[in-house]
């Protein structure tokens, strides 16, 4: 690697500055998604149900400061955690960037446009229903595949 790269590609998260840390986000929204485990496997399934707090037309969460008084089990990711992020979709920029990939040509630190996320098709846009209006019972109904696609190779223009 040399300096002639840009930051993301070229520091490891754990050198990454508080802004940097933030911009790495693509505003996917897909970890805002519900999902289910079960009890006997251990198998993770997502819903395309989302946290109250997500704005799903901006893919953005509506109160991101304080988002941990309102939802206690929200997660926070942090560098020290990075080998365990396998419950993020493989597209994540912080999940690629903790096994040293590199970002997807659509994320908007690339593109120069937060927009390229969702025209890639990578996003929660248009996909998604609030926990607000689903039973936590009723999740199960809600389980889809997309989630965990690994769209970092989207065809986007």
């Amino acid at each position: 690697m040399t300096a002639a790269e840009p930051w993301w590609d070229r520091l490891p998260l754990e050198a990454l500055d508080a802004a940097q840390w933030e911009a790495l986000c693509d505003g996917c929204g897909r970890c805002c998604l519900h999902r289910l485990e079960d009890e006997d496997s251990g198998e993770r399934f997502a819903t395309r149900v989302h946290c109250r707090l997500l704005d799903a037309e901006r893919c953005r969460c509506r109160d991101y400061a304080n988002r941990h008084a309102q939802v206690p089990d929200c997660m926070t990711l942090d560098p020290a955690r990075a080998a365990a992020w396998d419950w993020l979709p493989p597209s994540c920029a912080y999940r690629r960037r903790a096994r040293g990939l590199a970002l997807p040509a659509w994320h908007p630190l690339r593109t120069g446009d937060p927009e390229s996320v969702h025209r890639a098709g990578a996003s929660v846009r248009g996909r998604v229903i609030s926990e607000a209006a689903v039973a936590e019972d009723d999740y199960e109904e809600h389980i889809v595949l997309w989630v965990d696609e690994d769209c970092s190779h989207a065809d986007w223009r």
